[in-house]
């Protein structure tokens, strides 16, 4: 899958959503969950919302580890989605 398919799919509240909540990660899960309780958004908008200022923010060093991961990864749209959560809500 392409960077740019990745970027796309995610654009779609839906997808992000279902993608988060096969991550099996609780810790992370939580802290979207609680995010977009606080923003007034549902957790798949609050994703797309992330996706969307990592990639217009993110600079050369984050993609670069972003890119190792996704190389490294069985599924590169969780290792995405992961990524660019646990940077948009730190522990």
């Amino acid at each position: 899958m392409l960077l740019g398919d990745l970027i796309a799919r995610f654009q779609d509240e839906a997808a992000a959503s279902e993608t988060l909540l096969s991550l099996g990660d609780l810790a992370l899960t939580a802290r979207v969950l609680a995010g977009a309780a606080a923003s007034n958004i549902s957790a798949g908008e609050l994703a797309v919302q992330a996706v969307g200022r990592f990639v217009d923010g993110a600079g050369d060093d984050e993609w670069l580890t972003l890119l190792g991961r996704l190389s490294r990864a069985d599924d590169p749209g969780r290792a995405f989605l992961h990524h660019v959560l646990s940077r948009a809500t730190p522990a």
